[in-house]
């Protein structure tokens, strides 16, 4: 599998939760340092430097002292449930609040170092991707491609596809695609016409051919806040539920396996598409919340997830279903 190789390692070492994941896979399972060069996707040098600078903090004394408990360990063992290359948790809100803040905290973090030059990057939509933006300070690249995987919402209260892509792209000065086209339409013969449209059937070429996919993974329930409530009635979320749906992945309605579920809504939606999503060679997951596991691990189940950027309780939720 392709990995997310990250840039800037002077910084890195100042990164808590990456002295600790190499600490814990260095001392904690006798992973060799090129080992953990490859499993964090950073240069072994670095590595070096990360386990000198956790010593030196006095987080590496004859166990390991990780000042967020359980964390690097309860990551690896989402890493090994789930066969990931990489999972990133962050701690639970105390308060009960919405984790998406503090995941997309850390999903902003890791895109500014993982991205590269000449990338072409496709991503979805949600309070989560919206939230990295607060985090996302890249250095300069060059040759980036950045595009919307979705139509947009005509009308919406929180966010709208398209605002996750352009401002990526702008933070990037990076050429920025937007799919021209609302993102749930009245017909499946108007999704057909649309789709053939020349300018849709580029995109649609572009996004064949992706170095990485940022997506999360929306729940149906009404308690679940996910945005896509917006776009659909209460009797098709109903019918949807009824049918087995526990999920949405840029408004494609899945089961707990991760197949489309037979409703007509998904023959309306305007997007690239699971196989497309699919073939990406690195998908990026960032979803977060005990209520979401479910839909976590059915996104998952559908595209074949490389990097999970998620909190505590959603973690150990989705142990417990694997």
């Amino acid at each position: 599998m392709a990995k997310l190789r990250r840039t800037g390692s002077a910084a890195l070492a100042d990164d808590a939760s990456l002295r600790l994941r190499a600490a814990w896979l260095y001392h904690g399972f006798g992973r060799t340092q090129s080992e953990v060069a490859e499993q964090l996707g950073i240069g072994r040098s670095t590595v070096i430097r990360l386990l000198e600078e956790a010593r030196l903090r006095g987080e590496v004394k004859i166990t390991i002292e990780d000042r967020v408990p359980d964390l690097a360990e309860l990551s690896i063992e989402l890493e090994r449930a789930l066969g990931l290359d990489e999972a990133i948790v962050v701690p639970a809100p105390a308060d009960g609040a919405s984790p998406a803040g503090a995941v997309g905290l850390a999903l902003g973090r890791l895109l500014s170092e993982a991205v590269a030059d000449g990338m072409t990057i496709g991503v979805g939509w949600g309070r989560t991707l919206s939230a990295a933006l607060e985090s996302f300070n890249p250095p300069k690249r060059t040759g980036v491609k950045v595009m919307s995987l979705m139509g947009g919402a005509v009308e919406t209260q929180f966010a709208n596809p398209f605002e996750f892509a352009w401002r990526l792209a702008a933070a990037l000065r990076a050429e920025c695609f937007l799919f021209p086209a609302p993102l749930v339409v009245d017909s499946g013969e108007t999704r057909a016409r649309l789709m053939a449209d020349r300018g849709i059937a580029r995109l649609t070429g572009i996004a064949a051919a992706l170095d990485l996919a940022v997506v999360s993974a929306g729940g149906l329930a009404a308690s679940s806040g996910s945005l896509v409530r917006q776009l659909i009635t209460d009797e098709e979320a109903a019918d949807l539920l009824a049918r087995g749906c526990v999920a949405d992945i840029m408004c494609n309605f899945i089961d707990a396996e991760g197949r489309v579920v037979d409703h007509p809504i998904n023959a309306r939606v305007m997007s690239v598409g699971i196989a497309t999503l699919k073939a990406a060679r690195h998908k990026l997951l960032a979803s977060g919340g005990r209520d979401r596991a479910a839909a976590i691990l059915a996104v998952h189940r559908s595209i074949g997830c490389n990097t999970l950027v998620t909190d505590e309780q959603a973690a150990r939720a989705l142990l417990d279903l694997a």
